[in-house]
């Protein structure tokens, strides 16, 4: 919709009695989990107040203020962000250039293109995560046996462990994009591409002045939900790096959130970490949002 439209108001009531039961039914799933994190994060409640062998003592924001003093949290607040991205911007770049490469080919190609994205997809993350670690195995993976750096370990240094598991979270993710890009562009009408070939649009022209502006809503919804997945990513990272990696050096706030809420029985100080990191997300979400209707587009 162009920017400064806004829908009838009769149009508006009707979307929003549609969006209602759906709204219901997340609200009732989502508020009361919400409300106990909030509330846990708000006491000193560790494995003593768990058992019940000592009172729960209010903190208020104490648990806010130790965290944030932690230089801990703020270095893998960094990686976190760091890897989100890397991960989001290869789904993306991946995703979209194998939905291009879709519309292309013939029928037999593309069925088995989708049929191996969507193994992919459905693969469960441990089992996933799992077959790439024996692939990239010190001394039996399959990649260094065809690399000839056998004994060449790819989760000891920090960054090939961070690239290696984002390479994963890339291979299970790109899919989504792939099939919701491909939809997309199957969609728009033949006619309007056509029209601006007829026009002199180079093919570079044509998909950044006709498709790119067509397929923008739906890049919108899989970079918002790539950024949610791939903030949040704990099974990867915790399987491959064996827990956060050596000293900790590949932790993401998911796994140290579970580090502290259950290995140190912090659970206080665990539920602080997913109150920041739901703040983080819908202010990622809203920044983009605002980001996307600044540019243009009204949703």
């Amino acid at each position: 919709m162009a920017r400064g439209h806004r829908l009838p108001r009769g149009d508006g009531r009707a979307a929003l009695a549609y969006l209602t039961p759906a709204l219901l039914v997340l609200g009732g799933l989502m508020a009361y989990p919400i409300y106990q994190l909030v509330l846990i994060s708000l006491f000193d409640y560790g494995q003593e107040q768990v058992s019940g062998g000592a009172p729960l003592v209010f903190l208020g924001l104490g648990n806010y203020t130790e965290l944030l003093a932690d230089k801990q949290f703020w270095t893998v607040l960094w990686q976190t962000v760091g890897f989100a991205a890397t991960c989001v911007v290869g789904t993306l770049v991946v995703g979209a250039a194998l939905a291009v490469l879709a519309t292309r080919v013939r029928t037999w190609a593309r069925t088995l293109l989708f049929l191996a994205a969507l193994g992919a997809w459905a693969t469960p993350a441990v089992a996933g995560s799992t077959i790439w670690l024996f692939l990239f195995d010190a001394n039996f993976g399959l990649v260094n046996e065809v690399l000839g750096s056998t004994g060449f370990s790819w989760t000891f240094d920090r960054w090939t462990a961070f690239g290696l598991v984002a390479a994963q979270v890339v291979w299970c993710s790109f899919p989504f994009v792939m099939v919701t890009l491909y939809a997309g562009i199957k969609a728009i009408p033949q006619e309007v591409v056509e029209a601006a070939a007829l026009d002199g649009a180079s093919t570079v022209r044509t998909a950044r002045s006709v498709l790119l502006p067509l397929l923008r809503p739906l890049i919108l919804v899989v970079t918002i939900q790539s950024v949610i997945w791939d903030f949040k990513v704990f099974t990867q990272i915790y399987v491959m790096t064996s827990g956060g990696g050596i000293a900790g050096r590949n932790l993401v706030l998911n796994v140290y959130a579970y580090q502290q809420a259950f290995a140190a029985s912090e659970y206080g100080l665990g539920a602080t970490i997913g109150v920041v990191m739901t703040a983080l997300l819908l202010l990622i979400t809203i920044g983009y949002l605002r980001a996307l209707r600044k540019s243009g587009e009204e949703l």
